[in-house]
């Protein structure tokens, strides 16, 4: 089965960010390896080793969503073009993640009643991550 799965880039706090989102977020971080513990820990620079090589978190429901800091000697640009869109069956659900996520943030959309949901909103967290969250999804034909 193909599946996109959304694989984020940060500039340092990869880790920071992938402990956030696994409490926002209500998933489980199941890999956060750093360039000292991977296989390739000989080959990496000793000042780039704390850096996240590869991080997992698996969301309830089977979503994954995956991470790693950017190479220490590329230049960050940030993230850009792209949000993560996340469904919760209720509105109370995604009113709870939306605040988390929130915190420290920017809200871009504050949550209200849509086509597609009975509330959504935007916002760009504290790591600079743009997401959409919906609450009560609506079939849309």
């Amino acid at each position: 089965m193909t599946q996109a799965i959304a694989y984020l880039a940060f500039d340092g706090n990869c880790a920071d960010a992938m402990r956030f989102y696994e409490r926002a977020l209500g998933g489980k971080l199941e890999v956060l390896m750093s360039g000292a513990e991977s296989p390739m820990a000989d080959q990496m620079p000793k000042e780039f080793a704390h850096r996240i090589l590869h991080a997992r978190l698996v969301l309830k429901g089977g979503g994954t969503l995956f991470a790693g800091d950017a190479p220490a000697h590329v230049p960050y640009e940030g993230i850009k073009g792209v949000s993560i869109a996340v469904d919760y069956e209720t509105v109370e659900e995604a009113e709870k993640v939306f605040n988390t996520l929130a915190d420290g943030g920017q809200v871009t959309m504050p949550m209200q009643p849509a086509f597609w949901a009975k509330k959504w909103g935007m916002l760009v967290d504290k790591f600079g991550t743009p997401w959409i969250v919906n609450g009560a999804p609506i079939p849309v034909n």
